[in-house]
């Protein structure tokens, strides 16, 4: 299996793309008062997945509801203004210092395609931060479900297939174990794992996965996962 086999990549943006991990850890630290700036990761991201498993609405209105749930657990500042203040962060999650980049050298190859839990207004947001490079993408909003559930992934298959592209011409990239590589894998899916947390303990503001899934590529960065395909294009070009 070689990365020419492929004619689209589909990704998945938050954690993958856009780190919401240090999103959410400065705007709580920033928000929360005293107590929240010096909280660990760990008593950050716990309270947060807890939240986020209460209130799993649309990420452009739901998330005031999160951190408010996050703030009365651990003591945090918890009143309106400063839970929409967090609202509107997650609006502005960095993306990874290199996915802009790595994106661009990508969509040279690739039919770009985001895969997003988040929906239509959050993901314009980070559209934008990553300047655009998507050929297409598919929202919570579109599928009616959100990853992991299986009917996400199928939802784009049929899309990409009424384009006319293969459910074997797409390689699908992400960082997260239970959001999207296991079920992905078991779609039928073939899948690269960004693992951003490489070298780190736990899985942050990600769910643990049930089991680990094996990937069918494997790298610590989008940068790698650029670098490999255009090592691959160029010894193919010698070859010829």
């Amino acid at each position: 299996m070689k990365f020419t086999d492929f004619k689209v990549m589909s990704f998945d943006i938050v954690g993958t793309l856009i780190d919401f991990e240090t999103g959410i850890l400065t705007a709580v630290r920033t928000l929360g008062g005293p107590k929240a700036a010096a909280a660990s990761d760990e008593e950050i991201f716990e309270p947060y997945k807890r939240g986020r498993d209460k209130f799993y609405g649309r990420s452009s209105f739901a998330m005031k509801d999160v951190y408010l749930s996050l703030a009365n657990e651990c003591g945090f500042n918890a009143d309106e203004a400063t839970a929409h203040a967090f609202q509107l962060s997650v609006l502005r999650w960095p993306a990874f210092a290199d996915s802009v980049e790595a994106l661009r050298r990508l969509r040279k190859t690739y039919r770009l395609v985001a895969m997003t839990n988040a929906d239509r207004t959050a993901f314009s947001a980070y559209s934008a931060t990553l300047h655009n490079p998507f050929h297409d993408s598919v929202t919570c909003d579109e599928t009616g479900c959100a990853k992991p559930d299986p009917r996400f992934f199928a939802f784009n298959r049929g899309r990409q297939s009424a384009l006319g592209f293969q459910q074997s011409e797409i390689l699908h990239v992400a960082q997260s174990q239970h959001h999207d590589i296991g079920v992905a894998k078991a779609e039928g899916y073939t899948v690269c794992w960004i693992e951003r947390r490489q070298g780190l303990e736990g899985f942050g503001g990600t769910p643990d996965p049930t089991v680990l899934t094996r990937p069918d590529y494997h790298f610590a960065s989008l940068k790698q996962l650029a670098d490999a395909v255009d090592a691959e294009r160029a010894d193919d070009r010698v070859a010829a």
